[in-house]
């Protein structure tokens, strides 16, 4: 069985800034900084046929390059008890358009329909028991944050396994978005 999810890999720059801002928050599990990444869709467990389908059918998503900027910070859920500390992102058609896409080509393969509203961010800290006075000092201090615009060139779908240190990633496939022929 294989853990599925496709998202897309963030910039060296764009981790190391992100690494810059994770900490001060006691009892956040911060992520790697090759944790980090854009999730455009979860797929979860497949087996060895679904799989084989899902990396061939990704290839017919067909996008042209764009640009993403980072901003601002939240959590999840959006009432009660924050479990997840998040970066979001600058407003982008592109953005949503290529996760419809892939939406499209997956449910054309047989998955079900994702059940969550796509909500595009970026995870940097799992949250237990966080003191709401550091989380909140968190989110005021970097309510403003913002990166520079970065390229958006591919896609990447991910297996992911479980370990007792929190999940490993691995690239099983890249897909390059590529500017339409103009002729």
């Amino acid at each position: 069985m294989y853990r599925l999810f496709v998202a897309l890999d963030l910039p060296e720059d764009i981790r190391g800034e992100l690494a810059l801002i994770s900490s001060g928050v006691p009892g956040a599990r911060w992520l790697d900084d090759e944790q980090l990444h854009l999730t455009l869709r979860f797929i979860g467990e497949v087996d060895g046929l679904l799989y084989r389908d899902i990396k061939k059918a990704l290839f017919d998503v067909s996008a042209e390059p764009f640009e993403l900027s980072l901003k601002g910070v939240g959590t999840f859920p959006p009432r009660g008890q924050p479990t997840v500390l998040w970066v979001g992102l600058e407003k982008s058609e592109a953005l949503l358009s290529l996760h419809r896409k892939i939406e499209s080509i997956l449910r054309q393969i047989g998955l079900e329909p994702e059940a969550r509203k796509y909500s595009p961010h970026i995870t940097l800290a799992y949250l237990k028991d966080a003191p709401m006075s550091r989380l909140g000092a968190f989110l005021t201090e970097y309510a403003l944050f913002q990166t520079a615009p970065f390229e958006v060139t591919e896609f990447q779908l991910y297996s992911s396994t479980l370990t007792s240190k929190g999940a490993v990633y691995q690239i099983e496939e890249s897909y390059s978005l590529e500017e339409e022929d103009p002729s």
